[in-house]
């Protein structure tokens, strides 16, 4: 505790500096893991669901557990990452909640959304509307589906899966990002900014979408940007994949057709 003397100027006192951020122990390599369990477990979910004959299509059951599992489990062992190799995931993936971050999160999801829905309606022009399509929603598409499984679909689009992608892309690869020499903290988050958003659009294996994929991914990491935390990103992400979930659980239940 720093004292003063009797007569002493409060400006000449020497406060002591912040405590720093705790560097963590992780890199690239846990971020590499994670998409490799990702990758593995959605094969393996493939394998015991067994072959589909020719001409038929996915059961609605196989998509969603195909679909949510291997997310779900990846976003869970980048955690355990942080928990092993770090500090927790509330500092290394910087999931502190301030309510400045959501009201930012919700302004950009919107800002998202808007530029998602004029970029896929130029995007469907350019390239027709199957192309366009989700891999989720050509899987699920005219297919009947159960009023249980429709809401799980619209909750994991909706909410649990922007939380896991952002645990992976913009919490694990951009705190691996940051642990590298690239110089001034602004150039380190620029860098962090421009390779996960790159990541998250080729990620996700849809060649066509990709460069929609981009427009959509923007918005999401401006969030984390801006703010330098999760939770905006997260709200973001949510808030952009609203509607398209909204969408394809009307669709599916057959309340709207498009």
């Amino acid at each position: 505790m720093t004292t003063t003397q009797p007569g002493e100027p409060l400006d000449s006192i020497e406060l002591p500096d912040p405590p720093a951020t705790p560097v963590h122990r992780w890199g690239f390599g846990a971020f590499l893991v994670v998409e490799a369990v990702l990758l593995a477990s959605a094969a393996f979910v493939s394998v015991l669901a067994g072959p589909v004959p020719a001409g038929a299509q996915i059961p609605v059951r196989d998509v969603l557990i195909g679909t949510i599992t291997p997310t779900v489990l990846a976003a869970l062992v980048a955690v355990l990452i942080t928990a092993w190799r770090g500090n927790g995931p509330r500092i290394d993936l910087r999931l502190e909640w301030h309510w400045a971050d959501i009201r930012l999160g919700l302004k950009l999801g919107v800002l998202g959304l808007v530029l998602t829905t004029v970029s896929a309606f130029i995007w469907t022009q350019a390239v027709g509307e199957h192309n366009a399509t989700s891999a989720i929603g050509a899987l699920v598409e005219d297919q009947p589906m159960s009023l249980t499984a429709a809401v799980i679909m619209f909750v994991y689009l909706w909410l649990l899966g922007p939380i896991c992608e952002e645990i992976i892309y913009r919490g694990l690869l951009w705190g691996a990002v940051e642990r590298l020499p690239w110089g001034s903290e602004r150039w380190t988050r620029l860098a962090a900014f421009l390779l996960s958003t790159a990541v998250f659009a080729v990620s996700h294996l849809e060649p066509l979408r990709t460069t929609l994929l981009l427009v959509i991914a923007v918005p999401i990491g401006l969030a984390r940007l801006f703010t330098g935390r999760l939770p905006a990103a997260i709200v973001a992400h949510q808030m952009n994949n609203f509607l398209p979930a909204l969408t394809l659980l009307l669709t599916t239940l057959g309340v709207l057709t498009l």
